[in-house]
C-alpha cells in the first residue's frame, strides 16, 4: 500500500471497528468497500477478512464474560463452514449473482422478524448462519443474514453482540486462513494489520461503551440501521 493511503486505512479501521463493538457487526460495511477502493477487490475483500478477524479477538475479549458459547454453537459451526465454501469459490463466482441471493434471502428474513413468526424465524436460522458465512466468501459481505440469524437465538444486546462477535470470528479467521494460503494475504498484510491493532482495542472498547449506554431500544434501533446501511450498499453495487 502507497504510503500516502495509509491515513485513509486507519480512520476507516477505526470508523469500522467502533461500529462493529457497538452493534456486534458492521465493520465490513466501512472496511470491504474502502479496501477495495484502495487494493482492488479481491485484495481488498481478502485483507479486510485479516482486519475483521483481528478485530473480533479484540471484540471477544472485550465481550468474554457474555459469551453465548452453547446457544450460538450450532450457528458458529455452520457460518465457519459456509465461509470455507465461499472462500473457495470465491474466484469463480459472479459477485452480482451473490449480491442478488443476499438482498433476497435479507427481504425474506426481515419478514420474518417484522411478523414476528418464531417458528419460521428458528427454522431459517440454520440456513441463513451456513448462506452468510458463503456470501461473505464471496464478496467480504455477510452482515444482513448473520444478524438475522443469530437475532434468532432471542439475546439480550450484551450476549447478542457476544454471539455475533465469535460468528464473525469462526467466519473471518476460516476466510483469512484459506487466502492466505491462496497468497491473496501475504506477509506485509500481517504486518499493516499488527500496525492498526492499537486502533482496534481502543475502537473496541468505544464501541462497547456505547453498546451499554444505548439501552435495549437504542440497541434494536442501531442494529437495523446497520442491517439498511448492509442492504443499501449491496444494492448500490448491482
Amino acid at each position: 500500500m502507497e504510503p500516502f493511503l495509509l491515513p485513509v486505512l486507519l480512520v476507516a479501521v477505526t470508523a469500522a471497528f467502533t461500529l462493529s463493538a457497538s452493534a456486534g457487526f458492521g465493520g465490513s460495511l466501512i472496511l470491504v468497500p474502502t479496501m477495495a477502493l484502495l487494493l482492488g477487490t479481491k485484495s481488498g475483500v481478502a485483507f479486510a477478512a485479516l482486519l475483521l478477524a483481528a478485530n473480533n479477538l479484540v471484540k471477544v475479549v472485550a465481550y468474554r464474560k457474555t459469551l453465548p458459547y452453547r446457544r450460538a454453537a450450532p450457528l458458529i459451526v455452520l457460518i465457519a463452514v459456509g465461509a470455507l465454501v465461499g472462500a473457495l469459490l470465491l474466484v469463480s463466482t459472479p459477485e452480482r449473482v451473490v449480491t442478488i441471493a443476499v438482498i433476497v434471502s435479507f427481504a425474506i428474513a426481515f419478514l420474518l422478524e417484522s411478523f414476528d413468526f418464531d417458528t419460521g424465524r428458528r427454522w431459517s436460522a440454520p440456513v441463513l448462519a451456513f448462506a452468510s458465512g458463503a456470501t461473505s466468501g464471496f464478496s467480504g459481505t455477510s452482515g444482513p443474514l448473520k444478524g438475522i440469524a443469530i437475532r434468532a437465538l432471542d439475546l439480550d444486546r450484551m450476549h447478542l453482540v457476544g454471539a455475533l462477535s465469535l460468528a464473525s470470528l469462526a467466519g473471518d479467521l476460516t476466510k483469512t486462513a484459506i487466502w492466505t494460503d491462496a497468497a491473496l494475504i501475504d506477509a506485509n498484510d500481517y504486518l499493516l494489520a499488527l500496525v492498526c491493532a492499537p486502533l482496534m482495542v481502543g475502537s473496541t472498547f468505544l464501541g462497547r461503551h456505547l453498546n451499554a449506554t444505548v439501552g435495549e431500544r437504542g440497541y434494536t434501533g442501531l442494529f437495523w440501521a446497520v442491517m439498511i446501511g448492509y442492504t443499501g450498499r449491496l444494492v448500490a453495487g448491482l
